[in-house]
């Protein structure tokens, strides 16, 4: 099955690397003439996404799906997420506040590339109206939408461009989008959750601008805290991510002796867990402040937690390699928090719009110490914040299922309230 699925592909980069860019763009949608048949009229929109991995597991595309799937689930869609499973511990089968979640094995097991062909046979055998593919760095990517196409049912793709901590995994990504171009181009909408993305992925997959649909994830936050919450600790920062270097943790811990110099009050919380944990106790070890660093996760779906957690912090930093629409930041905006970022991809678009203060990816220790204390001091705090919600999210999303599955134009359907 992998290996006629990778002859096809190969087959078709051949076939379209050879088409102009104006032979593309009149290129008909795959399913773009589909219109609803009379028993998708008298049923729940049946809809599967598919996502490398899921809760219990940490991470901006697994939030993403919880907070999407549970809305929509409200509204009366019928939801599944199919995931994998590398431990073979977790539940193969489970309902999640109205979800129906499904997991398959995954290998290797101690790696995230993800070879789950078990994927192939649920998605094409469950009847769905629509299959949404999130992210595409793993092989769950190219099974999902080789699996839908094959099914004759449609699917779109969400990009959540990261990063990732190997630099041979990054230096191959243009590879990567060369090998997956033709399955892309198969997809009836390509989602961007950063407005950047677009003009990026058009220009690299020379794929039509009307392909593209902008929707970004939500910032609700603010929402789970409990009203009696504490005010801001003056002397603790959260550095916030997945424990992977290019999350960019390290940038924190390395600041921290300059830090101390002005703040010997400070302290900083690592909120995150992952396979860098060990990596950054020795560095805080080796430069004297391990008694001033926390790592601690908090459970991914306890989002009251988390919130009131973020809350305490008087400035949350976010220094990571590469960010598309990071939530992160999203959710410390949202509470009303200063904050911290890298002078790269989505984190430049928040300090563009003056969400932020910025520092050079590339700057040493004490410039990334100074900028701290600067935001310490003089926090920069939007007067005026309005952020995309997750019931903004979910609802685009409603929407652009039912056009994709309707043919119609989203902006003239309706859209169940999302509560």
């Amino acid at each position: 099955m992998i290996a006629e699925m990778m002859v096809e592909i190969r087959r078709q980069t051949v076939e379209q690397i050879s088409l102009t860019k104006q032979e593309i763009g009149k290129q008909p949608m795959a399913f773009a003439t589909a219109t609803l048949p009379k028993e998708r009229q008298e049923r729940a929109l049946r809809v599967l996404l598919v996502t490398p991995f899921f809760f219990p597991n940490m991470g901006g595309v697994e939030t993403h799906v919880y907070e999407v799937a549970r809305r929509l689930a409200r509204t009366g869609v019928a939801v599944t997420v199919l995931t994998t499973d590398r431990t073979g511990r977790l539940p193969a089968a489970e309902q999640v506040n109205g979800v129906q979640i499904q997991r398959v094995r995954a290998w290797p097991a101690q790696s995230d590339y993800c070879l789950a062909p078990a994927m192939t046979s649920i998605i094409q055998r469950g009847r769905w109206d629509i299959v949404h593919v999130q992210s595409y760095h793993t092989l769950v990517a190219p099974l999902a939408m080789w699996a839908a196409w094959r099914a004759q049912i449609p699917y779109i793709l969400t990009f959540h461009g990261g990063g990732h901590s190997s630099q041979v995994r990054n230096q191959l990504r243009v590879v990567q989008h060369l090998l997956l171009r033709p399955l892309l181009a198969r997809a009836v909408r390509l989602v961007a959750v950063a407005n950047f993305e677009i003009e990026f992925y058009r220009k690299r997959l020379q794929l039509p601008a009307e392909r593209f649909v902008h929707i970004p994830n939500g910032a609700d936050m603010a929402k789970a805290l409990h009203p009696t919450s504490h005010p801001p600790d003056s002397s603790l920062i959260a550095s916030v991510g997945r424990l992977e270097r290019y999350k960019g943790h390290q940038r924190m811990i390395a600041a921290l002796p300059h830090i101390l110099q002005q703040r010997p009050d400070v302290r900083l919380w690592i909120a995150g867990a992952g396979p860098y944990k060990n990596e950054l106790e020795r560095l805080a070890a080796t430069l004297g402040v391990a008694d001033r660093v926390e790592i601690r996760a908090v459970p991914a779906e306890d989002r009251a937690t988390m919130a009131a957690e973020l809350a305490k912090a008087a400035l949350v930093t976010v220094l990571s390699d590469y960010e598309t629409h990071p939530i992160a930041a999203l959710e410390a905006l949202a509470l009303g928090r200063p904050l911290l970022v890298t002078d790269t991809s989505g984190l430049r678009e928040l300090a563009e719009r003056g969400l932020a203060r910025a520092v050079p990816l590339a700057s040493p220790a004490s410039e990334v110490a100074a900028a701290v204390l600067e935001q310490l001091q003089h926090p920069l705090l939007p007067a005026a914040l309005t952020l995309p919600s997750w019931d903004d999210c979910a609802r685009e999303l409603l929407l652009l299922y039912q056009a994709c599955v309707r043919d119609v134009q989203a902006p003239t359907l309706e859209c169940p309230k999302l509560c």
